[in-house]
């Protein structure tokens, strides 16, 4: 259930990177694009990528136990 839970917060990450860096470059926000500005869908999707961000911190305590074993 970890691994899924971890592939899906990568992936949700990810996502918002390519957005960010959508935003940056050519000030295109795809998530407003395809879904509304500030619609209840887009809102959850922001929701999601930062709650994926905040789960991925534990990622750090994470891969040093591994390493260590």
């Amino acid at each position: 259930m970890s691994k899924c839970l971890d592939y899906t917060a990568i992936t949700l990450v990810i996502i918002g990177a390519v957005n960010w860096g959508l935003i940056g470059f050519f000030k295109l926000d795809l998530v407003n694009l395809i879904f509304g500005d500030l619609t209840w869908i887009s809102r959850l999707i922001y929701a999601l990528v930062g709650l994926s961000g905040l789960y991925l911190l534990s990622l750090y305590g994470r891969v040093t136990s591994i390493g260590e074993k």
